[in-house]
């Protein structure tokens, strides 16, 4: 049953699941890595058909989803992660194949992940309700009154690359978790990490039957899920082109929506410039860049601009770029050539409109190199757009009214951070910054699994993290006895 693990082989076959029964499909796709660029998996190629049959599959099981009970889920959620405990290299690995994510940050982002179900477990026995006294208001009258969380019935997932198997996570689980039957569509980029997940979910012996389906596919699978009426809530993780249009084609249902962002920090002119340097070189840096709150935009107070810009570059510089397999990398390559591409082309339009290169702008053993940009102003693509790439940017200001008034000037609002030892200037950050989350002394990119995490503004809507997304996947039903 689990011959797929640790098995090391060169290629392996994903599979779909439609319900708990493992299916494939006679046209297969390969799907290449990006450091070797040799083929890794072949996946079933799925359409519109394949996702309506694990929609209808998943609604007949989201009725024997709702009714099971609590334990079980949550013993189906412990012995998950206890399996992925046990196979947490093979995962790793299988990460590093399909996007080329370190495999020291592969390790991490299993880690992750099996926190993240655990969490979820717990935070099952807090789903609750709460009694009401009707008879507080003169129109009413005293009775039994109270409102329950119950399952929503079918939650359609669609995932992301950057984080192919902890992004999987904090949507299947606390939607299986909240008691709803699931449709998983993860990024084409990682089908073999998400099938390997999706198979321990489905051979648990807590599994509830039916209750996971997993499809591959692009625009025209994504598009079945969200345009059919059967889903109740649809999560998704990704663009805000595609989040865009997940809202017009979704209808009546509840979106999810965790999009893009254009994270920034301030230095402030009594920050610990070494450690808030060396913090911004990592925030930056980590995953090559493709996290939705990879630190982009840094302002930096014009007192300490020069002294932040040399410690800043000079941290970059030790940063090791190389294979992802090596244990000391710190950045692998980008997930694809086209990424590659516009990241040199970002550079060279900043260099045209006259910023500087500080350190980085090369490709090495495939990789685009943590690169620098002093000198930038507002008016540069650089920093009004979402780059995804390993590339940040310093603009000088000259108090923190000017820094706020930047980092506010954006249509993305995820995280934004500020390095400071000023409190009131901190107190003052909270208020003012537009974004879901705020960082004090660290990094943008700071997240605990455990936390709401969210956007406002073109970033998104809704919160994800166990406690919060398992709310996002029921819905309250109130009840009067009279």
């Amino acid at each position: 049953m689990f011959g797929i693990f640790n098995s090391h082989q060169k290629v392996h076959d994903a599979q779909i699941f439609m319900g708990s029964k493992e299916e494939t499909r006679e046209q297969m796709i390969e799907r290449h890595s990006p450091y070797s660029h040799e083929v890794v998996s072949h996946v079933p190629l799925c359409t519109a058909k394949d996702a309506q049959e694990a929609l209808n599959i998943a609604y007949i099981a989201s009725k024997e989803s709702k009714k099971s009970p609590l334990h079980q889920r949550v013993s189906w959620l412990e012995d998950v992660a206890n399996m992925l405990e046990k196979y947490r290299e093979d995962m790793a690995l299988t990460i590093v194949d399909e996007v080329a994510k370190p495999l020291a940050f592969a390790r991490v982002e299993v880690d992750r992940c099996i926190e993240t179900i655990r969490l979820t477990a717990k935070e099952l026995v807090a789903l609750h309700g709460e009694t009401i006294p009707t008879d507080i208001a003169p129109s009413g009258k005293k009775t039994i009154a109270y409102f329950s969380r119950v399952p929503v019935g079918v939650v359609a997932c669609i995932t992301p690359f950057n984080f192919p198997l902890n992004l999987v996570a904090h949507k299947i689980a606390p939607a299986l978790g909240a008691g709803n039957a699931v449709v998983l569509k993860p990024t084409p980029e990682a089908p073999l990490t998400a099938y390997k997940l999706a198979k321990l979910f489905n051979a648990s012996q807590y599994a509830i039957k039916d209750a996971l389906s997993l499809v591959y596919g692009d625009v025209e699978v994504g598009s079945a899920l969200v345009q059919s009426p059967i889903p109740r809530v649809i999560s998704f993780t990704g663009s805000v082109p595609v989040g865009n249009i997940i809202t017009q084609q979704s209808g009546i249902k509840k979106v999810s929506l965790e999009l893009g962002g254009n994270a920034a920090t301030f230095i402030d002119a009594s920050a610990n410039i070494e450690h808030s340097a060396s913090r911004c070189a990592f925030g930056a840096f980590v995953n090559s860049g493709q996290v939705c709150i990879s630190l982009q935009r840094i302002y930096v107070h014009a007192d300490v601009y020069d002294a932040f810009a040399e410690v800043i570059a000079r941290e970059t510089k030790t940063l090791k770029v190389g294979s992802p397999y090596d244990e000391e990398t710190f950045m692998g390559p980008l997930i694809d050539e086209q990424s590659l591409h516009r990241a040199k082309e970002w550079v060279a339009s900043a260099q045209n409109e006259g910023a500087t290169l500080l350190t980085g702008g090369e490709v090495i053993d495939g990789a685009f190199t943590p690169t620098v940009m002093a000198d930038v102003n507002d008016e540069m693509k650089i920093v009004c757009e979402e780059v995804f790439a390993p590339i940040v940017s310093l603009v000088k200001v000259q108090n923190y009214e000017e820094a706020i008034e930047k980092m506010n000037n954006s249509p993305y609002g995820l995280q934004f951070s500020i390095f400071t030892n000023n409190l009131k200037t901190s107190q003052q950050f909270i208020e003012d910054a537009q974004c879901g989350g705020v960082v004090i002394n660290d990094i943008p990119t700071l997240r605990f699994d455990v936390q709401p995490y969210g956007g406002s503004k073109l970033s998104g809507v809704g919160r994800e993290g166990p406690k919060w997304a398992l709310e996002e996947f029921s819905e309250i039903k109130s009840v009067v006895i009279c």
